[in-house]
């Protein structure tokens, strides 16, 4: 029974440290190649840092943004990414499309928040729409691994224990080999007599 339980939480530890290192690989690969921005299906993944969006986006949700759209579709109801100032990215959804003498101008409200926010937003301003991938709390993990903390403890620690373990599991695969041989042995030398 003790044997069975080892086994079991052996072989689960394997697959979530497997399954745990093929996820912050495929993230770092993705980082090194997208100059910084990872991409899925053609979207941008972003952390969401507020809470303004919630329930439908929650804190530390990675979204996926879709740069790739025409301001002239856009209307009431998308969710869209703007550049609120120079280091600011907001996503809200749009509650008024607004034409000012011919200027586009859009009226946008987090989800959670009481009020339309102050500003309309520009079309030079939105840098992308809302593309439906939203990943809760995924971004914690995404800014922690993209930490030389968590590239240690997601990547490297991992990676040398998997390496420790499979040398472990070879080592003992040679030595019941051994063992086999050895009791298969006598066996043969009976028959022979």
């Amino acid at each position: 029974m003790k044997t069975k339980t080892l086994k079991w939480l052996s072989r689960t530890m394997n697959i979530i440290l497997v399954s745990l290192l093929l996820v912050v690989f495929t993230m770092v690969i993705t980082n090194v190649t997208s100059n910084g921005e990872p991409t899925i299906f053609g979207q941008e993944l972003k952390v969401v840092y507020s809470g303004s969006m919630e329930p439908e986006i929650q804190t530390g949700s990675v979204i996926g943004i879709n740069q790739n759209y025409d301001v002239r579709n856009l209307a009431e109801g998308d969710i869209i990414m703007f550049q609120e100032d120079n280091q600011t990215f907001v996503t809200h959804r749009i509650t008024d499309v607004l034409n000012n003498d011919g200027q586009l101008m859009f009226r946008t409200k987090g989800d959670n928040n009481d009020a339309a926010d102050a500003n309309a937003v520009l079309p030079e301003n939105i840098y992308g729409k809302f593309g439906g991938i939203n990943v809760p709390y995924i971004g914690y993990v995404m800014d922690f691994a993209n930490s030389s903390m968590g590239v240690m403890l997601l990547l490297v620690i991992p990676g040398l224990w998997l390496i420790g373990w499979s040398i472990k599991m070879i080592v003992t695969a040679f030595k019941e080999e051994k063992k086999q041989k050895r009791m298969d042995r006598p066996k043969l030398n009976e028959e022979v007599s």
